[in-house]
């Protein structure tokens, strides 16, 4: 069951979703070689509680005890933040986060060069997002899922990436995670059609090697199979009249 979310829910779901932008753009001058994502973790929960009066959606949630995501080189998602891990020089991050504000929730990630970073990998992050906003540009009423999932898949293959198939995007409102599922991958004209009123991100994650992933013993983490570094980008979208509003949108961009 999707949730057609009003105008008077969207306006909500824009509040959340700009504090969580705020939070990415907060913390950028921090990712750098040298500190931990612990405190990368630390530094994002304290501005969420006490200068956005917010709560980190992530805190709790099915057990997860951080307030990041923090998913460093071969790791696809949901990087446990950790004292020790310390970030080098030509490390690629992504950092993910949620906000809650007012019962609604806002959810975007972004990738990060730190320090001095291979070209390959560079390459990597750039075509990533290239795919986040490919998909974006086709969101609107009368277009399907699979038109979406279509787009990344083509712009990935092309540039000799592989699309992780085993997690993908979500509708997204008042509960964190629900229907419809965003998948990253697909056939033009095929799955969900898109309605106004709908809101989900998209978070396509691709790999440097093969589309497969592992999880981790902590029961979180996620890596790709074969130790090759993975990139992903995130954003929380509303279906409107004529397209969509990037309801995450960070400062820097401009869609």
């Amino acid at each position: 069951m999707i949730k057609i979310k009003t105008q008077e829910d969207i306006k909500k779901m824009r509040i959340a979703g700009k504090l969580a932008a705020e939070v990415l753009e907060m913390i950028t001058p921090f990712v750098k070689p040298g500190i931990s994502t612990e405190k990368l973790d630390d530094i994002c929960h304290d501005y969420i509680v006490k200068n956005q009066k917010a709560i980190p959606a992530n805190v709790g949630y099915r057990g997860f005890e951080k307030t990041l995501c923090t998913s460093i080189n071969q790791v696809v998602c949901h990087g446990i933040p950790s004292a020790n891990n310390i970030l080098r020089d030509g490390d690629i991050i992504n950092i993910d986060v949620t906000v809650l504000k007012d019962g609604w929730h806002g959810d975007t990630s972004k990738m990060f060069l730190v320090g001095k970073t291979k070209p390959h990998n560079e390459r990597l992050v750039k075509v990533t997002q290239e795919c986040l906003y490919k998909a974006i540009d086709l969101v609107k009423p009368g277009a399907t899922l699979g038109d979406i999932g279509h787009a990344i898949q083509t712009h990935a293959e092309k540039n000799y990436y592989s699309v992780v198939e085993d997690y993908c995007g979500h509708g997204i409102g008042e509960i964190y995670h629900e229907e419809p599922q965003v998948l990253h991958y697909g056939s033009p004209g095929q799955g969900t059609e898109i309605v106004e009123g709908m809101s989900f991100t998209i978070e396509p994650m691709l790999n440097l090697g093969t589309k497969y992933t592992k999880i981790l013993s902590d029961g979180w983490t996620v890596e790709t199979k074969d130790g090759k570094n993975s990139a992903q980008w995130e954003h929380t979208l509303a279906v409107t009249t004529a397209g969509c509003e990037v309801l995450t949108l960070r400062k820097e961009e401009s869609l």
